[in-house]
């Protein structure tokens, strides 16, 4: 499948993009070989090829839940400037 350089001329307008002559020459052949490069990939025979999903092989790391001692409530509290409800109060920023 060869681009055309009324093809250019689309994908440019379509781009918004202003095209000399030359440019749309040189952009038909350069866009053309890359269709050509990509119908060889597809004669390709990758029946036996697995999927990849990821190019790197990629586990989850689960870590099991535990309890664990947090920081006293109080000591916390106190070095708050302000208090509310059981929890920090900050200004209201809009």
């Amino acid at each position: 499948m060869a681009i055309l350089k009324k093809d250019v001329e689309y994908i440019a307008h379509l781009s918004r993009l202003n095209v000399s002559e030359d440019e749309k020459e040189e952009y038909s052949k350069q866009l053309s070989n890359i269709i050509q490069h990509i119908e060889r990939l597809n004669e390709l025979n990758t029946d036996n090829v697995e999927p990849t999903y990821y190019a790197l092989d990629i586990k989850n790391v689960f870590r099991e839940d535990k309890i664990e001692e947090s920081i006293d409530k109080e000591k916390v509290f106190n070095s708050a400037p302000l208090i509310e409800k059981n929890g920090f109060k900050v200004p209201k920023i809009i």
